[in-house]
Order: C-alpha cells, then sequence, then structure tokens
C-alpha cells in the first residue's frame, strides 16, 4: 500500500483550490493554492476533483470517495457523524455533540469542525449554530454560505422536478 502524497491544483467555482491524496484515498482539500509534492497524482485525485466539480454545479448531491484525515479519535468521531448529515439538511453543533454521545461537547464539536483537513468533501458546512446563525468556517462564511445555498437550491429543484 502506497503511502506517498500527491496533490492536484485547480481553480473552482469557489477559486484556487488543491486536493491531496495517497493512491487509495483523499486525505486533505486546501481552499488555495499550495506547493504540490514530486509524486505524480494519483488517479483517484483526479476523480476526486471531477466530482468536486460536479457537486459545485449542482450535478452530484453525494461525494462517495475513499478518505483517510487524520485527526484525534474525537475529530473522527465527529467527522463520520458530519458524513451522515444528508445534502440540504444542516445540524447544530449541539446536535453533533449529542450523535457522538458527548452533549455537552458543542465547542470541541467546533474545533474538530475547524481541523476537518477535508472541506466539501466531509460537509462540516453543514453545521451551525444552534441560533440557525452560520458560525465559523475555515473556508470563509461566505464559501459556508455559498455551499448551503446550492444545497438549498438543488434540494429544492429536486423536490419540485415532475
Amino acid at each position: 500500500m502506497s503511502s506517498h502524497i500527491a496533490a492536484v491544483h485547480f481553480t473552482s467555482p469557489l477559486g484556487e483550490m488543491t486536493l491531496y491524496g495517497t493512491e487509495y484515498a483523499l486525505t486533505r482539500l486546501s481552499f488555495s493554492k499550495q506547493p504540490l509534492p514530486d509524486t505524480p497524482p494519483f488517479p483517484l485525485l483526479s476523480k476526486g476533483k471531477q466530482h468536486i466539480f460536479e457537486y459545485l454545479n449542482g450535478q452530484r448531491l453525494s461525494l462517495h470517495l475513499p478518505l483517510a484525515p487524520e485527526g484525534t479519535p474525537f475529530q473522527q468521531r465527529v467527522w463520520k457523524a458530519l458524513l451522515a448529515i444528508p445534502y440540504g439538511e444542516t445540524r447544530s453543533y449541539k446536535d453533533i455533540a449529542t450523535i457522538i454521545g458527548n452533549p455537552r461537547a458543542a465547542r470541541a464539536v467546533g474545533m474538530a469542525n475547524n481541523k476537518n483537513p477535508l472541506p466539501i468533501l466531509i460537509p462540516c458546512h453543514r453545521v451551525i449554530g444552534a441560533s440557525g446563525k452560520l458560525t465559523g468556517y475555515a473556508g470563509s462564511l461566505q464559501i459556508k454560505h455559498m455551499l448551503l445555498m446550492l444545497e438549498s437550491k438543488s434540494q429544492h429543484s429536486l423536490t419540485t422536478s415532475p
């Protein structure tokens, strides 16, 4: 099993992005142009890039790709819970804390969201404040708002189509 990290840089509708991964799993997505490792990109990176473009264009409602984010056991539990949030829906930080069995850990859930190395692919943008307000997003609140609007619009068109 290869542990070499490769990357691909691309310009998306949200701006510059760099996607990292091994031959077997995606490991990180950056909202900026980053230096690329010397390792040539693996086919999975091209597939990941294609899925991200399809998602951002409203053509893909799920991003089922092999992921291997590095994080603490707590972060891993939070990220796994985020993957279960359906497209077009949101949850509060407290909801996620309750789902992972630690209802008082809403702030820790927020910190785990902030450390999510695979935004969009692990949909931390679907987590909002208990009041319904948008709070923190590593990519920017503007990008978080755009992603939620994309999903809301796509979800609406799916439910109103004949």
